[in-house]
């Protein structure tokens, strides 16, 4: 392992440990019932060599009364051993499984505090494999760890100090020999870690191409694009492939090996002992060796080395958890948005005074979009936003909503700079309807009160006749309570849209935004939306980004954006008059 990786590795323990450190009680318990599960084994052996010896005594005669004593004790031995190995593999379960919720729950709250900007550059795939499927893979390598590593490293300790009181002598051939397995773990462990890695990152690449082509499979069909997906999927799963099975290859040599330098000990022990007790050195002397002995300390040469053969298993599948969790803790140590001021501002019911003053923005460095952007907007008023696509009408909205913060200038609330008002009351503040529908996993009426869980059914009734949904919503199976899938699975985008408006309509909020709110409905139903519109917006400081020109007629104050400037602004009528792109853009849309 190169010294890069090595600082990495011990960070990323680091950090697991800290997670741990919350269950140290639990830790506690789990290693004393490993100690006690390892010294029960170990005298199981010392139990079995008694009972052969009292067989080859010698005298003729066989002690029945000691043998019951012995098999007696064997089988309580056995019993504690059962119910502590019980007990421990439960607390080892409860204390992964936490750990690794811990981390989750941290995952998905850090995820949260992330700004836009890093969503906007990071594939949902990928976050999605990070946070599923790199934490199972975590929770099975960090169960093996406690499982296998505490019971591996004690039942090596235990076994030398018993082997040590039965002959020195034959425990130095188990010594020397053992370390093999070090130096072979070792070099198979340093050469997995890249493979690992790899395999981990074409994972998540695969989960994003599969999330992104799931999601979008009706553009995928409409453009015949099946071949070109499969090949693409074909290629990423090629890596994978190949990853995957070097990283299982090196990773499978550890067995084979580690069982070859066993079987060396055990036959080394075979010979020397076996040869101590054909001899009979020495009688009384720390040399000699019974054959009840001799068999106990077979039993102890598999059970020291076994555990060297586990833990190099281990150690291979911890190379793969901990590479995973290093890319659960990238996600979890992203620099997040800038927090709200201890200070903030706390907006209960604005009165929707807006103020741009001399706003810049770029999402590229080298690449303004906004410039000089300064805009007053009273209580009550409705500023309709058009342009051509790019000019910069979206980038305003989520300026508003600070999604985004501006680079130069700023952006007021009621005489308030939003950079010191809390998120959460600016966003409560506003009702958005956008061109992209978003509908989660439930029931109609779940969707529609997301922004007021508290809402009646009359409440809930009432807005979605505002909205002209009730009609199509008592038509579905279940009416308000019918299942819908995840974004909104066999409903219309006009329906889905119309869904996105009643929740708006039941929250009712000082100030909305209503980007492209009416792109996918026909034209019959957007001029009663419009009516429905027009009842919500009186009174309501109103934001309108809209292609349909004819849809913005009643706007107060109309601002046309190109390449992120303000190229002109007043009202329909007034625009019209000057005769300038405003009213290029308004008669194209009629133009045969």
């Amino acid at each position: 392992m190169s010294e890069k990786k090595n600082p990495s590795t011990k960070n990323t323990i680091g950090k697991i440990l800290k997670y741990i450190k919350h269950y140290i009680p639990l830790v506690i318990i789990s290693l004393i019932l490993a100690a006690v599960i390892v010294v029960m084994t170990l005298y199981i052996p010392v139990l079995i060599g008694n009972a052969v010896d009292l067989f080859l005594g010698g005298k003729g005669t066989v002690d029945f009364d000691a043998l019951y004593r012995i098999m007696m004790t064997m089988a309580l031995v056995i019993i504690v051993t059962a119910v502590s190995q019980w007990v421990m593999n439960t607390i080892n379960n409860h204390i992964t499984y936490h750990v690794v919720e811990d981390i989750r729950n941290d995952a998905m709250k850090h995820l949260h505090s992330l700004p836009l900007s890093y969503l906007d550059r990071q594939s949902n795939g990928d976050i999605v494999s990070r946070i599923v499927a790199d934490a199972d893979t975590f929770a099975d390598g960090l169960l093996m760890g406690f499982t296998k590593f505490f019971t591996g490293v004690m039942t090596i300790l235990g076994t030398l100090v018993f082997m040590l009181r039965t002959s020195p002598i034959v425990t130095i051939v188990v010594v020397v020999i053992t370390p093999l397995s070090f130096f072979v773990a070792k070099f198979i462990a340093t050469h997995t870690h890249d493979y690992f890695q790899s395999q981990s990152k074409i994972r998540a690449e695969q989960t994003a191409l599969i999330d992104e082509m799931i999601g979008n499979q009706k553009v995928v069909k409409i453009f015949a694009r099946e071949e070109a997906v499969k090949e693409q999927f074909n290629e990423i799963n090629g890596r994978l492939h190949d990853s995957s099975l070097k990283a299982v290859f090196y990773s499978s040599l550890v067995n084979p090996s580690t069982r070859f330098v066993n079987s060396l000990v055990y036959a080394g022990v075979a010979v020397v002992g076996g040869f101590f007790v054909i001899k009979g050195l020495g009688d009384g002397s720390a040399a000699t060796l019974t054959v009840g002995q001799l068999s106990c300390f077979l039993t102890y040469a598999n059970q020291y080395t076994k555990p060297f053969n586990e833990i190099s298993g281990v150690v291979t599948e911890l190379q793969n958890a901990i590479v995973c969790a290093a890319r659960i803790f990238e996600l979890i140590e992203e620099k997040p948005q800038i927090p709200d001021a201890e200070d903030a501002v706390v907006i209960e019911a604005a009165k929707g005074n807006v103020e741009l003053k001399d706003v810049e923005f770029r999402y590229v460095p080298d690449k303004p979009l906004i410039r000089n952007f300064s805009l007053d907007v009273k209580p009550g008023q409705r500023v309709a936003i058009v342009g051509p696509t790019g000019c910069g009408k979206t980038t305003v909205i989520n300026l508003l909503m600070r999604f985004y913060d501006v680079r130069s200038g700023s952006i007021k609330v009621d005489g308030n700079d939003i950079r010191n008002i809390t998120r959460d009351s600016l966003r409560g503040s506003y009702g958005m309807v956008l061109q992209e529908t978003w509908l989660k996993a439930g029931t109609i009426k779940e969707n529609i009160c997301m922004g007021k869980p508290d809402a009646t059914d009359e409440e809930i009734i009432a807005a979605a006749k505002a909205a002209h949904s009730h009609s199509f919503i008592k038509r579905l199976p279940n009416g308000y309570d019918t299942v819908i899938g995840e974004d909104g699975g066999m409903l219309s985008q006009g329906q889905k849209q119309l869904l996105c408006i009643t929740r708006v309509m039941l929250c009712l909020p000082p100030m909305l935004i209503l980007d492209e709110a009416t792109s996918s409905i026909d034209t019959r139903t957007e001029i009663r939306i419009q009516k429905a519109f027009a009842r919500m917006m009186e009174g309501r400081t109103s934001f309108i980004v809209a292609h349909r020109l004819s849809t913005i007629k009643e706007a107060d104050i109309i601002l046309v954006m190109r390449d992120g400037n303000i190229i002109e602004q007043g009202n329909h009528e007034s625009l019209l008059a000057q005769g300038g792109f405003y009213s290029q853009l308004y008669n194209s849309q009629f133009a045969v």
